[in-house]
C-alpha cells in the first residue's frame, strides 16, 4: 500500500479557491484543470481505511460547481453595468442643447427676450403673483396670474418692464407669492435653462451643466424639452 500524503489529501476546495485568489494563472479554465489534478491526487492518495464518503466527494463537486456559476454571474453582472453606463453617457449626450425645467429662484433671460417657468401650488390661492428682480435686488416686472387652483402653473415673462421697455438678457430672480388666510406666501418655482453640457460621475450619476445656473442632478429636473 502506497504512503498517503497529506498534502494531496488535504481539502480540495480550499486549494481551488486559494489558486483563484493568487490568480497566478490568470485563467478560469486552468483553475479547473488544477481542481480536477487535486481531485484525482486525493483519490488516489486516500486512506483506504477511512476512504472518502460519497456525501464529501459530492459536496465538494456541488461547491465547485456554485463557485464557478458565481463567477459566471459577476461576470455578467459587470458586463450589464458596463453597458447601462455607455447606454447612460450616450442619452445624456443627446441632452446638450436642449432646455429644461429645474428648481431655481434664479433664471436667465435669453437673447429671445424670454423667461418661461412654473410654480408648485400647494393650496388653491385667490391670488397668485410673480415678481421680477434684477441682479441689485430691483423689482423689475409684476405678472398677477390670478386665482390658481393647487397644482403646477406655467408663466411667462417677454423680458420687458412694468413700462414696456425691453430688459438686458442675464439673470434675474423670480419670486413667487401667493395670497393665503394668514399672509402671503413664498411658493418654489421652476425654471427654464439650456444644458451646456453633461457630467458622467462615478456609479453613473449624471450632472447636467446648465447656462447661468451652474450644475444640477439629472434627478432633479422636472422635464425636458
Amino acid at each position: 500500500m502506497s504512503a498517503i500524503n497529506p498534502a494531496d489529501a488535504s481539502d480540495v476546495l480550499s486549494k481551488y479557491k486559494l489558486e483563484q485568489e493568487k490568480g497566478s494563472k490568470g485563467s478560469e479554465e486552468l483553475g479547473k484543470n488544477e481542481f480536477m489534478e487535486l481531485m484525482i491526487a486525493q483519490l488516489k492518495n486516500q486512506n483506504p481505511l477511512e476512504p472518502q464518503e460519497n456525501g464529501e466527494f459530492i459536496s465538494q463537486l456541488a461547491q465547485f460547481s456554485s463557485l464557478e456559476e458565481m463567477q459566471g454571474l459577476s461576470q455578467s453582472v459587470d458586463d450589464v453595468a458596463g453597458q447601462f453606463g455607455s447606454t447612460q453617457a450616450l442619452q445624456a449626450s443627446a441632452m446638450v442643447g436642449r432646455t429644461v425645467l429645474a428648481p431655481s429662484s434664479v433664471g436667465i433671460l435669453g437673447a429671445d427676450g424670454e423667461l418661461t417657468g412654473n410654480v408648485e401650488v400647494p393650496n388653491s390661492t385667490g391670488s397668485l403673483r410673480i415678481s421680477i428682480e434684477n441682479q441689485a435686488g430691483e423689482r423689475v416686472r409684476q405678472v398677477d396670474m390670478g386665482a390658481q387652483q393647487a397644482g403646477v402653473t406655467g408663466f411667462s415673462w417677454d423680458g420687458k418692464d412694468g413700462n414696456g421697455n425691453s430688459l438686458p438678457p442675464g439673470p434675474y430672480k423670480v419670486v413667487a407669492e401667493a395670497s393665503t388666510p394668514d399672509g402671503p406666501e413664498q411658493l418654489g418655482t421652476m425654471l427654464s435653462a439650456n444644458v451646456d453640457s453633461v457630467s458622467l460621475g462615478k456609479g453613473g450619476n449624471i450632472t447636467l451643466n446648465l447656462a447661468g445656473m451652474g450644475s444640477i442632478a439629472l434627478s432633479d429636473v422636472e422635464q425636458i424639452n
